[in-house]
């Protein structure tokens, strides 16, 4: 099936299996050193070794060893976000990323989860299904780039590749490896409008024949474009060698620690009356909500890995990946809800007045949660075969252990759930919604509470693929892997236990009609197990509860997809195509009031759901000078089943189910390149679990909170001042349009406002 070298679930395609076409580098990272990579002959530093040379948007080949033949022959679909598109887009940070490409809806802490990296792939939650190098980084993280090669999203149901979750797909962080090149990369970066100021690092040396070594870092002090008081501090440093003794035998190493601190911004009130923000509706998009003095964020992660990899024969590879991370996200911010036209602490509340001249509750939302993973992944590729046939054959398998506590501060007001409650001796406070107040004297300290919840989660998996290529002509694969998935939630007074056994399974045909196109057909299974979310206390959103039976067997899902892949203008455009439908049973819901035979509130399986689209992406170059990369996401979301009858035939919540994205840029001379972006995301709906109603009542007509659709535009112009120096101007957010990122939904939803228009100016020094 897709196989290859486990330094994770994203690896390099074996020689034989790549497109004659435009052959991507054959080297496997983590494996083998990274080589130069080259154009005409000339080395080029500090280059992404997974893209084409000519056309640096184009990926042409996955990291891991699962995925054997390059991106053109793999039969699903998969966006990856190049090293060059990264710097095109000034991504600095994963939800940047995420907010810029197709397909993607970013998320709030919905139920009490953590503020972070939340986000939708194709409508399903993949908050903890996220990768670096192949190893699953559980908990919700916030999550900087500076070590970053590239981001690969692998859209539709993943189990058999990753294990469990990965509905609606997986996303891996390719980190920097020690290549056999020398180079030094060093930028500056200020920003005009958010105050940034941000320097990084790239250094690689070849210390001897058999040994490279890298090490990069970051340090970044910054402010939020049109957004008061917020920061966005971090720093980081990574480190990597390369160590080949012998010509059969490989050792990597690598680590890196990131600290990110600042004063969160978890966004602004929503007018249930209007069913808009309040920053859409005459308050300044710059007012803030939190208390100054009080709030903070504190995000720290500390991730090391060591492969070990042994090549006995051209046909053999065995390997060994061993990772140790642990990751702290630590935070305590304010979060503005319950809007009224009167203060409700004098006056009664009146649901029919206007809010953006009124008051607003500020109540603490806080999170304290360290995630401790061991995992180890051995794995042997085999290739075999004769004349027009050629197999690869993987067999592998998983062990890990993951600990993550889940925590929160005491003595504050968390989230209103019903109603205009005051409870001003908890240290709620009110405030006008024009003019909120920021600093607040004579409030309790942040105070740990004493009875956190602590899961324990061990997973045994074994997984075999098997790839069967013909001529370059016709290519088959199939894969099966179980997970024992065993997990453990308990706190002081009660504790649960949880064992699943999943099988998963995928399947692929790809057709050749020549040797540029592809046409294929695919289908895979995914299982989520309960508990498999692990920054959620509640099964209503994935997590297992210490003190109530909310134990249901897995959330299954299936999913078809046929598409095409076209590699044209000299190979250096990649055109996809795709159709797709999953199909989701034993979903979980909460049962609202006025069901017959039921208690309201409680947790319930059973439910169902479908999401079908289309998916359309171009990555390359259309002339030697002219690249860009960009996709259109068209979703159609159904629930199926359900027991509420009124949410049948409604439409999931918190997904955008139209996207666009847009990354283009041209050297206009040797010495000019012109660029921009543009970006666009439907209207989002929010709702309760899995259905955008809004938590009415039954049997209420749906009234769900609406987050509004939003076109951003980007530009940038990069000037060559000669062979080592380069200046980059960036406009984000040109026209300083007010969008919004993600919707809080509950009794008294709240907003998250993205960042307004900001000016950087960037200057790069690359020496060999």
């Amino acid at each position: 099936m897709m196989a290859g070298a486990m330094t994770g679930f994203f690896q390099a395609a074996p020689a034989w299996a790549q497109d004659t076409g435009n052959a991507a580098p054959s080297q496997d990272n983590g494996a083998e050193r990274l080589g130069p990579v080259r154009v005409s002959g000339t080395a080029v530093p500090d280059a992404d070794p997974y893209s084409d040379p000519a056309a640096p948007y184009k990926a042409d080949r996955l990291q891991s060893g699962k995925f054997t033949e390059p991106v053109l022959n793999t039969p699903r679909t998969v966006t990856v976000i190049t090293k060059e598109a990264l710097a095109d887009k000034n991504a600095t940070s994963l939800r940047e990323v995420l907010r810029s490409t197709a397909g993607v809806t970013l998320g709030s802490g919905e139920g009490g989860n953590a503020f972070g990296d939340r986000f939708f792939i194709r409508g399903f939650d993949a908050r903890n299904d996220v990768f670096i190098d192949g190893v699953r980084d559980p908990g919700v993280a916030i999550r900087e780039n500076f070590n970053v090669e590239q981001i690969e999203i692998l859209r539709g149901p993943a189990s058999s590749f990753a294990g469990r979750g990965t509905t609606g797909g997986a996303l891996n962080i390719v980190t920097k490896q020690a290549t056999d090149t020398n180079f030094i990369h060093v930028q500056g970066e200020g920003g005009f409008s958010d105050e940034l100021k941000r320097g990084t690092f790239d250094v690689n040396h070849v210390l001897s024949p058999i040994v490279d070594i890298r090490l990069n870092g970051v340090i970044q002090y910054s402010n939020v474009a049109g957004r008061d008081f917020t920061t966005d501090n971090r720093w980081g440093i990574a480190a990597a060698i390369a160590i080949r003794p012998s010509d059969t035998l490989t050792l990597t190493a690598n680590y890196s620690h990131t600290h990110i601190w600042g004063l969160p911004d978890f966004g602004v009130p929503y007018d249930q009356v209007n069913r808009i923000p309040v920053t859409s509706e005459g308050v300044s998009r710059n007012t803030y909500y939190g208390i100054v003095n009080r709030d903070f964020t504190r995000s720290t992660q500390d991730v090391g890995t060591v492969n070990l990899k042994w090549q006995p024969s051209d046909n053999l590879t065995l390997e060994n990946n061993f990772r140790a991370s642990h990751s702290l996200l630590d935070y305590l911010g304010t979060v503005p809800e319950n809007p009224s036209a009167t203060n409700p602490i004098t006056a009664p509340y009146n649901s029919t007045a206007t809010h953006n001249s009124g008051y607003v509750q500020l109540n603490a939302q806080s999170k304290y949660q360290p995630t401790t993973v061991i995992a180890d992944q051995p794995q042997l590729t085999w290739k075999y075969g004769s004349g027009a046939f050629k197999n690869t054959l993987v067999a592998g398998g998983e062990f890990s252990n993951e600990k993550v506590d889940l925590n929160s501060y005491t003595g504050f007001t968390s989230e209103l759930t019903t109603g205009p409650v005051i409870i001003v001796s908890n240290g709620a406070v009110i405030t006008p919604v024009a003019n909120p107040v920021h600093y607040v004297y004579g409030s309790n300290s942040p105070v740990l509470g004493t009875n956190p919840t602590r899961y324990r989660v061990n997973t045994k998996a074994g997984y075999v693929t098997d790839t069967l290529n013909y001529n370059d002509l016709v290519i088959v694969n199939g894969g099966i892997r179980y997970d024992d998935y065993d997990i453990t939630s308990t706190n002081n007074t009660s504790s649960r236990h949880a064992d699943d056994g999943i099988w998963s399974y995928n399947a692929g045909i790809v057709v050749k009609p020549v040797p540029i196109g592809s046409v294929y057909f695919a289908f895979a299974t995914a299982a989520d197990p309960v508990g498999a979310e692990l920054d959620a206390t509640s099964s209503a959103y994935g997590g297992l509860s210490a003190t109530q039976n909310q134990i249901y067997g897995p959330i299954r899902s299936r999913s078809y997809e046929v598409g095409t892949k076209w590699q044209i203008l000299g190979g250096h455009l990649l055109a996809t195509a795709a159709a797709f439908q999953t199909n989701v049973t034993n979903a979980r819901e909460t049962t609202p009031a006025g069901i017959p035979g039921t208690v309201s509130g409680t947790i319930v399986a059973n439910a169902a759901y479908r999401v079908k689209g289309l998916d359309f992406e171009l990555a390359g170059n259309i002339t030697d000078d002219w690249s860009l990369q960009g996709g259109l996401v068209l979703l159609n979301t159904k629930v199926t089943k359900s027991i509420v009858p009124t949410n049948i035939g409604l439409q999931l919540a918190n997904i955008a189910h139209q996207s666009f994205n847009l990354l283009t840029k041209y050297q206009v001379t040797k010495w000019l390149e012109l660029g921009g972006q543009s970006v666009y995301a439907s209207q989002i709906k929010g709702g309760s679990l899995l259905v955008a109603n809004g938590n009415i009542p039954y049997p209420g007509t749906p009234r769900p909170t609406l987050l509004p659709s939003h076109w951003r535009f980007d530009v940038f112009a990069e000037a060559k001042i000669n062979d080592f120096a380069s200046a980059k101007l960036y406009v984000q957010n040109l026209t300083n349009k007010t969008y919004y990122d993600a919707l809080y939904q509950s009794a008294q939803p709240f907003i998250q406002i993205a960042p307004g228009r900001s000016f950087t100016l960037s200057v790069d020094f690359k020496f060999r």
